[in-house]
């Protein structure tokens, strides 16, 4: 899986890319700790090992069998990114989660083909560890080394799971986005994303019929998931397709001026109030060069806003082109986390503003408008002469 989540920890950086724990692994670790922990003298019979010859209990052989289930998981992610920077793409960071793993891509590698092979590298690694730790299994057998062979055993299994069950077609999962790859040079992007969106909504029904038939409600939080993936993943695919063909000056607000960096912190609050923002770019010469918002204005007491400059309270802003795509821009939107973009023109000077709700709004445009294009299409069609 390869988008992000918000709600994480960041606990350490590869090669630049930050690694990060999400909340949602910190409270399922206890409860995948008591699952193997339940499983441990079973599993112990299918190892071939004497459970009374294993040290610790079986709840702290369930919490490392947990860990090393996400240490699985964070090679199988690296698999992903080590092949995606290969093939020129970026990626932003990697996120451990309660069902996984995900690895989020600021630039996917351009080919389907390299999308194909950059989904497939997950599972492709994960089978590889599977069949490490089995020959290891294997090499240690008959020896008195129980505790190393039931570990060697347990990690064998649990890779194997998850290359086997990373395979399956079920979007937004590794199978799903080699299932989309190879119906891309058929259908197109949007319309493959939408089939594999639909196959992965239909395993996750599948997983909830399961987890209703064997109690399991860890099958429910993992259909869940499937379910919600496939939808988001279908949508921004669509988004990206219609954001691709217009330029940032069809989205944005047209706004020639935005708040003076010499002017007085009363006189900022003002033009936010009248422009009915709550933020706006802060010029000089008319290029932008920071950004004003109502709270920082606000902070400053009303004794000491009609002394104070604009330029001493405002922060760094992110700049857009006219001329760029709005997919480009939505993206820089989203990676920094900003709360508007400044528009300006080939000589740098500010022409407009970008936000979320500009987006929104031209969207439910370009979506009409693209309707209104199909149902013409299907009209000319049938009334068409033969």
């Amino acid at each position: 899986m390869m988008r992000e989540s918000r709600g994480a920890l960041k606990v350490g950086s590869l090669r630049g890319i930050p690694i990060r724990v999400h909340y949602s692994l910190l409270l399922v670790l206890p409860l995948l700790a008591y699952l193997f922990g339940g499983a441990f003298r079973r599993a112990a019979e299918v190892a071939e090992v004497p459970p009374e010859q294993l040290m610790g209990s079986p709840m702290l052989w369930g919490l490392g069998v947990a860990v090393g289930l996400f240490a699985s998981v964070f090679v199988h992610e690296l698999a992903h990114t080590f092949y995606a920077l290969a093939r020129g793409g970026q990626v932003r960071s990697i996120t451990l989660m309660m069902v996984g793993g995900v690895s989020e891509l600021s630039e996917a590698p351009p080919r389907p083909r390299d999308e194909a092979l950059m989904a497939l590298v997950g599972p492709l690694t994960s089978l590889a560890l599977a069949g490490l730790f089995g020959l290891a299994t294997w090499g240690v057998e008959g020896t008195t080394s129980f505790n190393l062979q039931f570990a060697c055993f347990y990690l064998a299994s649990l890779n194997l799971f998850l290359g086997l069950f990373n395979l399956l077609p079920a979007f937004p999962m590794d199978g799903g986005r080699i299932l989309r790859a190879v119906l891309s040079g058929r259908m197109g992007p949007v319309r493959a994303t939408r089939v594999a969106s639909l196959v992965g909504r239909g395993f996750a029904v599948l997983f909830a019929l399961w987890g209703v038939v064997s109690f399991n409600p860890f099958l429910f939080v993992i259909a869940f998931f499937i379910f919600m993936g496939a939808e988001g993943e279908s949508r921004q695919v669509r988004m990206k397709a219609l954001l691709e063909r217009v330029s940032v000056s069809e989205l944005m607000s047209p706004r020639g001026a935005g708040v003076e960096a010499g002017a007085l912190l009363e006189q900022a609050l003002w033009d936010l109030r009248r422009e009915r923002q709550t933020a706006l770019p802060v010029t000089e010469d008319g290029r932008p060069v920071g950004l004003v918002d109502v709270e920082a204005v606000r902070a400053v007491s009303e004794a000491d806003r009609i002394h104070r400059l604009t330029r001493e309270v405002m922060r760094p802003v992110q700049v857009v082109r006219l001329d760029e795509d709005g997919w480009r821009a939505v993206r820089q939107l989203a990676e920094n986390s900003a709360q508007l973009l400044a528009v300006v023109d080939v000589d740098g000077r500010l022409v407009g503003t970008l936000d979320v709700d500009d987006v929104q709004r031209g969207m439910m445009l370009l979506q009409t408008r693209e309707e209104r294009a199909e149902r013409d299409a299907r009209r000319w069609r049938q009334e068409r002469p033969a």
